[in-house]
């Protein structure tokens, strides 16, 4: 008679039952054939799901020893979870409770604390780089030629080498702060300087420099690029100041090893190397430029009327020598008369010689009656 009055309910496989009767949980129903009371309530899960229920889970537990069923994973404020089926990536669990029953899915779960600022190295990389993750990542990579250094909540927490790094978005943040250590070129260009005469000229100037301190370069000193400028600037003024401007030109080549003496004490509190240093270029203002253009056209024409000078003055002293050389010497001045007739011959047309051994003599009555 008591068979009767029950109601008959079929639990699956891969299913469990919450048997309630007036609203409180008695019994769970495994897989099978299971007679139940008309007066109570009878819930079927899929075990391959996550467990959800209306009522609150804490009292189901008061209720009942369900936790001996089911896997409770709790994920705090600032936590998150990353879920795993059968070792594989499935899920991000962010804030919350997770319910699921313990002989349904083969999960495991990892659980981050997002104010722990870096990484695990023992987090696969790959499964940093799923968006899933990422959203919760910064990644700041420092390439082989940067260094760089690590700030918290405006705290310097240490120094980075070359890499990749992974930092968590949580209640603290992470500042990373980099500079590049490879020989580095500064400019110093179109400075308009005063000479000890007060002549007005334009320089530029050119360095080369090295970061070889990144503690000075980044914490110690703010922008060390602007003040490496400034120093070379500087520099530059104080040479210009000491000479005139002839004398400028004249020690140009100066200029560039006084800078390196001037500034290379001076940047080593920047904490960078000043490697080298010279100057591109010296631009003088139009009215002195022509000065200058004007200058050097007499200076260069003067030079050529003394070359001409001398070209004449050697010419007529071989004249001379050659004469007096063919006033004591007969034989000499045949020669030379030989030489004359020669010339003289290749500008006449065609000549008729007759007279037998006296062509010479001829030649020479010839030109000298004319």
């Amino acid at each position: 008679m008591l068979l009767m009055n029950l109601f008959r309910k079929r639990v699956q496989a891969y299913e469990k039952a919450l048997v309630f009767q007036h609203g409180k949980l008695i019994d769970v129903l495994e897989p099978g054939l299971h007679w139940v009371s008309p007066f109570v309530k009878v819930i079927k899960y899929d075990v391959t799901e996550l467990f959800y229920h209306a009522t609150d889970l804490d009292l189901l537990l008061d209720d009942y020893p369900l936790s001996e069923k089911l896997d409770i994973i709790e994920v705090s404020d600032n936590q998150i979870a990353i879920e795993y089926k059968n070792g594989n990536f499935r899920k991000v669990l962010e804030a919350g409770r997770y319910t699921y029953w313990k002989d349904g899915l083969d999960l495991t779960h990892q659980i981050i604390d997002l104010n722990a600022i870096e990484v695990d190295k023992n987090i696969s990389r790959k499964i940093l780089h799923r968006p899933e993750v990422a959203r919760y990542l910064t990644v700041h990579i420092i390439e082989s030629y940067e260094r760089g250094i690590l700030h918290v909540e405006g705290q310097l927490t240490k120094q980075l080498e070359p890499g990749v790094y992974y930092f968590w978005k949580g209640e603290q943040n992470a500042i990373i702060s980099k500079v590049d250590t490879r020989k580095q070129q500064v400019e110093v260009s179109g400075q308009e300087l005063l000479t000890a005469d007060k002549a007005s000229v334009r320089m530029s100037l050119f360095a080369y420099y090295q970061v070889t301190d990144i503690m000075k370069a980044l914490i110690e000193t703010k922008d060390y690029y602007r003040q490496l400028y400034v120093i070379l600037q500087l520099g530059l003024r104080e040479y210009v100041g000491q000479y005139k401007l002839d004398e400028l030109l004249d020690n140009k080549a100066d200029i560039g090893p006084y800078i390196m003496d001037y500034a290379r004490k001076r940047v080593t509190t920047l904490g960078v190397n000043l490697m080298d240093c010279g100057l591109r270029d010296i631009i003088l203002p139009g009215d002195i430029k022509e000065i200058m253009n004007q200058v050097l056209l007499a200076e260069k024409k003067a030079q050529a009327n003394l070359i001409m000078r001398r070209e004449e003055t050697a010419s007529t002293r071989s004249l001379l020598n050659t004469a007096k050389l063919m006033s004591d010497n007969d034989m000499l001045f045949k020669l030379k008369e030989m030489e004359y007739m020669e010339k003289f011959a290749d500008r006449v047309g065609q000549i008729t010689v007759n007279g037998g051994g006296r062509v010479i003599d001829q030649l020479r009555e010839l030109v000298g009656s004319k």
